[in-house]
């Protein structure tokens, strides 16, 4: 690999970039049927419900994907494809024991949850439906870990694809039979749990397919020790820093609340922000998530083999061509956010709130980026440790700051979480690749490949 981003990362980036931008153009479109249905107040309610099911998620994962990721690329870069068997087999195991403790746990507390976070009881039902579909979730997670080691990046994008279609095919199939917000929200978490059946159930022969084209596996000692090594720490950084976040949007509509806004207010506010103008901010970040995602075992290669001055250099050169990719993203988004809230949400809310983040876009993306190198590089435990920090600050200041500035403090939350996450991930990356940010942003951005 004498050229700083080789052929084989680029043409995986753009085949990973090409589904992530069909699957989140059909994201969009799911988001803006839902917030047709459900108007932004019952997009927040629903939201809420997400997020604490994300906390759900985050138990049945537990780290296993990039464990399994990490790992496997260490053995596909030594020659040592027989022994891939000894880092699956653990981490299946791995995900099935935190995925079934996530679904019992969810499911005798999901009235508690629903009735102290999420507005009332009637969210316990559409709590325990997305629960169903965690131990789907974890076991493809573990398969997606693996196609993204062996650089199958096409194979997983195009299930992950499917999987998206199943959800928007199941949930135009039910959401339009129901009547009512509550009854929405049973209908998106049934679709979203039988998404993650059918996802798993289409991915597993693939899998197995792709396994046994590695050859005879065999067996060696250690394997669920150096998962564990690896996930558990990640698992619990992870679940320190998703409570926070939790909490934190759990806090929002309440905060606006004492702010002056009326519930149906606050929740609409919290439903147009994160279930619409975040999806159109993020929708061009395909590419670098992409990126993001298969930069873990292409530096992880380097960095077993020891080739430091290429590390550096590629680490670099990404940083500069993220940074004129984010700029351009945000540009275009400002001028034109106005024109996408009325064509995907007919919301002129939602429009102002895209206008006025879109310079956020570049924070998010060269975070984005940069969190995916330090991975690579082996520093999980440390990108983790700066987001728990994050979450723990915003969160102070969502309990400060959102009573007092309402709106205003809002936006000034999530301009300074993104700046300071960022800050404290492009610093620890320069230590560990030896890329300091003036070099890499932006005047070294032109350099060429």
């Amino acid at each position: 690999m004498g050229r700083v981003l080789d052929h084989k990362l680029v043409r995986n980036t753009l085949l990973l970039t090409v589904f992530a931008f069909v699957s989140r153009g059909v994201g969009l479109f799911f988001q803006s049927l839902v917030s047709r249905s459900l108007g932004a107040a019952g997009l927040g309610e629903f939201q809420l419900l997400l997020s604490i099911h994300g906390l759900a998620a985050t138990l049945a994962v537990s780290g296993v994907r990039f464990a399994v990721t990490r790992l496997a690329a260490e053995a596909l870069g030594r020659g040592k494809q027989t022994e891939l068997r000894s880092v699956l087999l653990p981490g299946i195991g791995y995900a099935l024991f935190f995925s079934l403790l996530a679904l019992g746990l969810v499911w005798p507390l999901a009235p508690f949850l629903a009735r102290t976070w999420a507005g009332g009881e009637e969210g316990a039902l559409p709590l325990r439906l997305l629960a169903l579909g965690l131990p789907f979730l974890a076991l493809s997670a573990v398969m997606g870990g693996f196609f993204t080691a062996a650089g199958k990046v096409g194979r997983a994008a195009l299930l992950q694809l499917l999987e998206q279609l199943a959800l928007v095919a199941f949930t135009l199939l039910l959401l339009p039979e129901a009547e009512g917000p509550g009854a929405g929200e049973l209908a998106l978490s049934f679709a979203s749990a039988a998404a993650s059946c059918l996802g798993f159930l289409v991915t597993l022969p693939v899998f197995l397919a792709l396994l046994r084209g590695f050859g005879k596996q065999n067996r060696r000692a250690g394997g669920l020790r150096r998962l564990l090594e690896i996930a558990l720490p990640l698992a619990l950084s992870s679940y320190a820093r998703t409570a926070l976040g939790t909490l934190r949007h759990v806090l929002i509509p309440g905060g606006l609340r004492r702010a002056g806004a009326s519930a149906e207010e606050a929740l609409a506010l919290y439903g147009t922000v994160h279930g619409m103008v975040f999806p159109v901010l993020l929708f061009p970040s395909a590419l670098l998530t992409s990126l993001a995602e298969l930069l873990v075992p292409e530096l992880t290669e380097l960095q077993v083999r020891g080739r430091t001055r290429e590390l550096e250099l590629r680490a670099a050169r990404i940083l500069g061509l993220c940074y004129r990719f984010a700029v351009g993203c945000a540009a275009l988004l400002g001028c034109f956010g106005t024109e996408l809230g009325a064509l995907l949400y007919d919301s002129a809310q939602a429009g102002q709130f895209i206008c006025l983040l879109s310079p956020l876009v570049v924070v998010m993306y060269m975070d984005t980026v940069t969190d995916g190198m330090l991975k690579g590089l082996g520093q999980q435990l440390h990108s983790m440790a700066i987001n728990v920090a994050d979450a723990a600050l915003s969160l102070a200041l969502v309990v400060w700051l959102l009573p007092l500035w309402a709106v205003r403090g809002y936006v000034f939350i999530l301009f300074f979480s993104e700046c300071f996450n960022f800050a404290l991930s492009l610093r620890r990356l320069g230590k560990v690749a030896g890329t300091r940010a003036g070099a890499a942003l932006p005047l070294h951005a032109a350099l060429p490949i």
